[in-house]
């Protein structure tokens, strides 16, 4: 067996390094792995512990132990900072991840920013820095991945969405605006995760893809507010993984620009094309989760081999994952990857 710890693995694969087998995680957030099997073996409930720090970290350990995932991923929604910038949270359930119920506003006109000091200390944020800190004492093994939702995708959790991809169009300097406010707002919540013991920052920006945006847009609104906010996080000396859903083949070549350490892409894309096209890339994923949910367990492993082969940089999921996915698929999944150690 291998004497290199999980947490050694994955920052050796952040700092360019050749680990001796690639990750296998599930950052958490928008791709999270608490599924319903996961949940019913670790004594805690949801929505419980979506608000409890202690429950969030109990939980995060029992997904991680039951699937083989090689690290903790919290939250386990992308509601945190959409419910502190005001939209109405639906919590949802065992079976059923937390919602957007209603956007805070109609229109990026309507935004009246609010001090970002005194957000940091309203909903949840406090509850998933605690989650971390618990996690970081008990098992310093094994790395925290903090997930935040992107600029793009939290500003259409506080706006209307089809209203805000309107205003991308129609008002670009309102859009800015609002761009520049969340994402003040992600950087303050990258540094309380920070001083928390986070591993590193997922970031889940699904609103973004270039399906959605295309490549104008794309460059003149994602990239830059991405690249604010990760250099920020940067700054406090944490690695970043980004994972935009859809098909990427229209902005591919502004995937360099952003600086984020890992791209983690969805199953439509070939992670082996991506390498070819963008050596400098290191790149994440990307299985499907259709594949994860509904099996057979032996095209799972068939699958997984495949990014193995290609030398994915980290395995993992190609998106989120449904709560009804199979323990036994997933580890499955994870199986293929850690045997080699």
């Amino acid at each position: 067996m291998s004497q290199i710890s999980a947490k050694k693995r994955f920052l050796a694969v952040m700092n360019n390094e050749k680990p001796d087998r690639p990750p296998v995680i599930c950052p958490g957030g928008m791709m999270n792995a608490a599924i319903v099997e996961a949940i019913q073996n670790s004594g805690t409930s949801l929505p419980e512990a979506h608000r409890d720090p202690k429950l969030m970290a109990q939980l995060a350990r029992a997904v991680q132990l039951g699937t083989g995932f090689e690290n903790f991923g919290i939250p386990f929604c992308m509601t945190v900072e959409a419910e502190v910038l005001g939209s109405q949270i639906d919590f949802g359930s065992l079976t059923c991840e937390p919602k957007i119920a209603q956007e805070k506003y109609g229109s990026s006109a309507e935004i009246d920013p609010a001090d970002i000091v005194t957000l940091l200390g309203k909903g949840r944020i406090g509850v998933v820095a605690e989650a971390a800190r618990i996690l970081a004492k008990e098992y310093p093994s094994i790395p925290i991945l903090g997930s935040l939702t992107g600029p793009m995708s939290l500003a259409a959790s506080i706006i209307n969405p089809l209203i805000f991809l309107k205003d991308l169009r129609k008002n670009p300097a309102l859009a800015h605006g609002v761009l520049d406010y969340v994402t003040k707002l992600l950087i303050g919540f990258s540094e309380i995760l920070a001083e928390s013991g986070v591993t590193a920052i997922s970031i889940a920006d699904p609103t973004a893809t270039g399906e959605i945006l295309g490549p104008a847009m794309f460059k003149e609104y994602e990239v830059p507010h991405l690249q604010k906010l990760i250099a920020e996080i940067h700054r406090l000396g944490l690695p970043v993984i980004l994972h935009i859903c859809g098909d990427l083949s229209a902005v591919k070549p502004l995937l360099g620009e952003i600086g984020a350490d890992v791209i983690s892409v969805d199953a439509v894309m070939s992670l082996k094309k991506l390498k070819e096209e963008f050596p400098i890339l290191k790149t994440m994923g990307n299985l499907s989760t259709f594949l994860l949910d509904s099996g057979p367990a032996a095209r799972i492993q068939q699958q997984t081999g495949r990014l193995m082969q290609e030398e994915v940089d980290i395995i993992a999921p190609a998106c989120g994952l449904s709560t009804s996915t199979p323990l036994e698929n997933i580890r499955a999944f994870t199986a293929v990857v850690t045997r080699t150690s």
